[in-house]
């Protein structure tokens, strides 16, 4: 039986344990983060009683990259989604750039990498019709995101960003701004190895809506339902998972009557009901845990 390392969240962890068990693959958590790790005794990590050296693979690298650096180095297992393709996920702009040079829709959007002159912050502002989506680059679960509508707001936003990146000291003091779409329709579609396993559509409750509330992010409240997704779409989704090459992705759609656009994507999704995916979604799993572990082997 193949033994593959959990990195991902509880969540997910949980939802594919059994699906995989039962395909002769055994799935242990091995969270990395908010814990002491030994990394020069036979301690291990805090709170994980397997041992590091017997895993054939691992479930997806972890989000912070300095942890996941160490996990790699302990656990030393092939990854289904290693750091480049975590990386280059999480690199917002990086994405939608790959993607708009393919030829592949996607939101009107502008990089600003701080510090820039408020010259330069008004004339990205006002390439735009307001309202106005600002995104750190690589934040997540839709943290720091905000709308503005007016100029001065817009600058009162960037002056929080720059607090917070001075602070933290990220190394990525950059953000988007972004064209608003108002009421789109918020798709979140897996593809699993090169073809489309599922969708969800993302929406928050009416009654957070008339709070003025616009976000679909479920980590901030919103319900996801299982849709069968127009095959457009899914096509869409399937071009994007093959421009940036990543095994197993979340792929965020905003959908207009107008138009469909790529908002996002995630190369560490979490994974949902199986009543959310299409059927084969688990052997299809199993098969690219296989793979990725031969893999290593060849």
């Amino acid at each position: 039986m193949l033994r593959l390392a959990a990195a991902n969240r509880q969540e997910t962890f949980e939802r594919i344990r059994e699906p995989l068990r039962e395909r002769g693959i055994r799935v242990e958590h091995v969270p990395v983060s908010e814990r002491t790790v030994d990394l020069t005794g036979d301690g291990g990590i805090a709170g994980v009683d397997v041992a590091l050296d017997a895993f054939d693979a691992g479930f997806v690298y972890p989000g912070r990259l300095m942890e996941g650096a160490v996990a790699d180095a302990l656990l030393e297992v092939p990854w289904v989604n290693g750091r480049d393709a975590v990386l280059a996920s999480r690199n917002k702009a990086g994405v939608l750039a790959t993607l708009a040079r393919e030829g592949v829709p996607v939101p009107e959007t502008t990089l600003v990498s701080n510090p820039v002159d408020e010259a330069d912050l008004v004339a990205a502002y006002e390439r735009f019709d307001p309202p106005v989506v600002l995104k750190p680059n690589s934040t997540t679960r839709g943290i720091g995101v905000a709308k503005v509508g007016d100029a001065d707001s817009f600058l009162g936003v960037t002056d929080y960003l720059d607090l917070v990146h001075d602070y933290r000291a990220t190394g990525d003091k950059a953000f988007v701004v972004q064209e608003y779409l108002a009421d789109a329709t918020d798709y979140r579609v897996m593809v699993l190895d090169g073809e489309y396993v599922g969708a969800v559509e993302r929406s928050l409750p009416d009654r957070e809506r008339a709070r003025g509330r616009w976000k679909h992010n479920v980590h901030r409240g919103a319900e996801a339902t299982g849709v069968d997704l127009d095959p457009e779409y899914r096509r869409l989704a399937e071009r994007v998972a093959d421009v940036l090459d990543v095994d197993l992705l979340g792929v965020d759609l905003l959908v207009t009557p107008e138009r469909a656009v790529v908002n996002e994507t995630n190369a560490r999704p979490t994974v949902d009901a199986a009543t959310k995916y299409d059927d084969g979604f688990y052997d299809r799993l199993a098969a690219l845990v296989e793979r990725t572990a031969r893999e290593d082997r060849d």
